[in-house]
């Protein structure tokens, strides 16, 4: 049947006014804003783009929840719509600044340059426009500052929320969500995961209104497919996951024929390494499977497919343009080279004549002659041209947009990739490949989560363009289907908070609210809302703990005496016996005097507890045996009480805990101070924490207020702050080749000086019960010095291991620390005016050339 006789059908079974109505619902919808938006695009929205925006209009906060390509950003368009309808503003958040930066550009040929504005720390642009796009910490830091530009603000995009769970910069997310003033509407724009409903309700208890949309349908289908190679004599297989139905379409049960495939190779890979080890001169001891002294020798492994290999075939099969995604820097760029010394070529001459065309247009002007040659720019660009790129954070910031550019414009066909390019960058492919199933954390090799698996794997399927996603798994050491099909199931990771109170949050809450109103405000974070959540099946264990207490107090209740108070007594001296001396035998003293003293003093508490046991009446009662049997059910519950009611109370209230912990020590260190019992005031060093946002801040501010950085000429002063923003990649570094000036020159005294207050700061955290200080780092502390003295990039990379990615990286953010050390001119004290004079030169001297490039036209 037709629609429009459908239609009549329809209306024929409905009322008169029944048709008014929807016929009055339709004007209405007609005529909402959420309605002209959608007339501006040229495609038809699906059906949660439009709930959403709908919602939004209505004046609801939004949480959308759906798979990676499926839409998620025209609601966040549609924000920005609203806001310019209303003549209001719009921020829109990113995680990263290429996110940032790729926004930026689609706003501009939306609005144009005059309505939008770029905020990344490092780049300011039209701050005060309509439309501006930001990195969430820039908008934590003005909520902070209560900003003036905040006052008209009315639409917030927070994209890819679920970040809040990176152990790293998470935190910034629930600041930014908690901080908001409550007039501003929040559109976030999340993967899907299976708490989005928690976390929907708590945004809800800080924001109000809330309502959550899910989708969890990708917008092109995906298949899930294992690259199998039996050695490099042979062609790759390739074959599904997933059993296929009578339609051709994928179930969710693994294919029997790829476990029976990797069975054969198994047995054939066994009886390789036999006949290999039969031809070869057999040990004493090394027959019947056993190894050298008799020891089992290594199970036989599956041949892996090259990397080559893979590409070759998924290019006979016409599955590219892909991304294949390797967990390290190296594997990345030993791929591009793999494939180059196969002979493989993926594009056709008038390709590369683009694709040569488009790199020389974005290079030209942006970096020297010098800089480009260190880079390996002229490999770099011939790579390119024969299809193949790397993309990760270990390249510079020119050479990664050059990718990204030329793989959405279609022209170069595989990608290898770290997981951070799985982060919101808009790079669609036809196929993506998973080389292992696992990954090194930096501490060691860990498997894959389902998360991550999902924003791997979510970049297949190019939507308007493929029918179907592939997604490829390629064969290797340990792999089993299972692992994989585990992996790609729908919704099975959670969302986990990741925030904690730091000394920049606190100093920053207690400067606009007193010491309880800042203690709230962190009871509303997401962190404790799961902990309370968790809470409440130990409150029912607790209920349940104290009635069968009370049962046993019944029943052995004592006509002699107190019978509670007895087995209170019996338990201490136990504990005493037990627990107590066997910790005072682990524990450390100073003296043998003092270790004496501490047992005589246990020995006095043990015989006053005997005594009191001993003269209790009810130890003369006849029942005693049968009120004992009691007696002990009685008393094992108690500690299974104390011991719930710890858990209890370190969950509930535990940030809040956090945030005493971290006053405790500001006050001892000057940054706070007491005013009465219950409220502390920031004093003026508290005021120069608040403009200090690094990870060691609190050293950072001690160090300036202990002139430790006075002496010391911009060049020098960029050096020693280097190891307060430096992170060695898998725990290298600690110490610089050498220090500028000599080990006894002002450099190395000022680094000297810096680790002293770092050691003291740390010793105080623990004090105070909370986790040591990271360490702070002088690796890159010689680089940083010739940097800003004026050295070339080649001359400063020479002899190290630093990528100039990581080096632009850690630039930029010295660059930053420079800029706050100068804005807060105001609070630095005596010789405030010098420090942040020769920190605005600093500033400038490492804020150049390769550094300084932004890739903002």
């Amino acid at each position: 049947m037709s629609r429009h006789h459908q239609q009549r059908s329809d209306d024929a079974n409905v009322s008169p006014s029944e048709r008014y109505a929807a016929f009055r619902q339709r004007q209405r919808r007609d005529a909402s804003i959420a309605a002209q938006f959608e007339r501006t695009l040229p495609f038809e929205l699906d059906s949660f783009q439009s709930e959403a925006n709908q919602a939004l209009e209505q004046g609801n906060n939004v949480l959308v929840a759906a798979p990676t390509g499926a839409g998620k950003t025209v609601v966040a368009d549609f924000a920005v719509f609203l806001a310019q309808q209303h003549n209001v503003k719009a921020f829109y958040t990113t995680p990263i600044k290429a996110l940032s930066n790729q926004k930026y550009h689609d706003l501009v040929d939306v609005y144009g340059e005059d309505k939008v504005g770029l905020l990344t720390g490092d780049i300011s642009i039209n701050s005060e426009a309509d439309i501006v796009v930001m990195t969430t910490e820039v908008l934590r830091n003005m909520l902070y500052e209560h900003s003036t530009t905040l006052s008209a603000l009315r639409y917030v995009i927070l994209d890819e929320v679920h970040y809040l769970a990176d152990r790293f910069r998470g935190p910034v997310w629930e600041e930014v969500i908690i901080h908001l003033p409550q007039r501003v509407r929040i559109v976030a724009l999340s993967a899907t995961v299976s708490n989005v409903e928690d976390f929907g309700d708590w945004i809800s208890s800080v924001r109000g209104d809330t309502k959550l949309i899910v989708s969890e349908k990708r917008p092109v289908p995906l298949e899930q497919h294992v690259m199998l190679q039996q050695s490099d004599r042979t062609e790759p297989e390739i074959i599904d996951l997933y059993r296929r139905d009578r339609n051709d379409r994928q179930t969710s049960e693994v294919n029997t024929e790829l476990a029976r495939r990797l069975s054969q190779l198994d047995h054939q890979a066994s009886r390789r390494r036999g006949e290999e080890r039969s031809g070869k001169f057999k040990r004493r001891g090394a027959s019947d499977g056993k190894g050298r002294g008799g020891a089992p020798s290594r199970k036989a492994e599956r041949h892996t497919p090259r990397r080559w290999a893979v590409v070759d075939e998924l290019n006979y099969l016409d599955m590219l343009p892909g991304i294949y995604f390797i967990f390290s820097r190296n594997g990345c760029d030993q791929a591009v080279e793999q494939c180059l010394n196969a002979g493989l070529e993926l594009t056709t001459d008038e390709e590369a004549k683009r694709i040569r065309a488009i790199v020389d247009e974005m290079v030209e002007g942006q970096l020297s002659h010098d800089d480009l040659k260190t880079l390996g720019f002229s490999r770099f660009r011939y790579a390119l041209e024969e299809g193949f790129a790397s993309h990760h954070a270990g390249m510079v910031a020119l050479f990664r947009q050059i990718v990204e550019r030329l793989f959405e414009e279609g022209l170069i066909k595989m990608v290898f990739a770290t997981e951070t390019l799985a982060l919101g960058i808009n790079m669609p492919a036809r196929c993506v490949v998973v080389e292992k199933l696992e990954k090194y954390d930096g501490t060691g090799h860990v498997p894959l989560t389902p998360g991550e698996f999902t924003q791997l794997t979510g970049r297949a399927g190019r939507r308007g363009i493929d029918t179907i996603g592939h997604a490829v798994v390629v064969d290797h050491r340990g792999f089993v289907p299972a692992t994989a099909a585990a992996l790609s199931s729908k919704r099975v990771y959670p969302l986990h908070s990741s925030f904690h109170p730091t000394f920049n949050m606190a100093v920053n809450l207690l400067n606009s609210s007193d010491y309880e109103t800042a203690r709230t405000t962190l009871d509303h974070s997401f962190a404790q809302w799961e902990a309370n959540a968790s809470a409440w099946q130990l409150e029912s264990q607790m209920t349940t703990l104290e009635h069968a207490l009370e049962g046993y107090e019944r029943a052995f209740v004592c006509e002699h005496g107190d019978f509670k108070e007895f087995m209170t007594i019996r338990m201490a001296l136990s504990d005493a016996e037990k627990g107590e001396r066997n910790r005072l035998k682990h524990q450390l003293f100073r003296t043998d005097a003092e270790r004496s003293e501490a047992f005589r003093e246990l020995n006095r508490k043990i015989d006053e507890l005997r005594i009191a046991e001993r003269e209790h009446p009810c130890k003369q009662c006849p029942d005693l045996q049968r009120h004992l049997r009691w007696g002990h059910r009685w008393a094992r519950e108690m500690r299974e009480l104390k011991r719930v009611h710890n858990r209890y109370d370190s969950r509930t209230g535990s940030v809040a805990r956090q945030f005493d912990r971290i006053c405790d020590v500001l006050t001892e260190l000057g940054y706070l101070s007491a005013q009465g019992e219950q409220d502390v005031m920031l004093t003026e060093p508290g005021q120069l924490l608040r403009r200090l946002y690094s990870e060691q801040d609190v050293v950072l501010a001690q160090a300036i207020r202990g002139g430790v950085f006075d002496l010391l000429p911009p060049a020098g002063l960029a050096a020693v702050l280097s190891s307060l923003i430096y992170e060695a990649r898998r725990g290298s570094g600690g110490e610089p080749r050498y220090y500028p000036g000599s080990i006894h020159g002002p450099i190395a005294v000022a680094a000297r000086e810096l680790k002293h207050i770092h050691a003291e700061v740390s010793a105080c955290c623990e004090a105070h019960g909370m986790n040591p200080l990271q360490d702070i780092d002088f690796g890159i502390l010689d680089i940083m010095y010739e940097w800003a003295d004026g050295r070339s990039l080649s001359d400063v990379l020479h002899g190290t291991e630093l990528t100039g990615g990581d080096f632009v990286r850690n630039a930029k953010r010295l660059s930053d620390v420079l800029q706050q050390i100068a804005v807060a001119e105001p609070y630095l004290g005596e010789n405030g005016a010098s420090l942040a004079d020769r920190a605005r030169e600093a500033a400038e001297l490492v804020n150049r050339g390769v550094v300084a490039y932004s890739g903002i036209e």
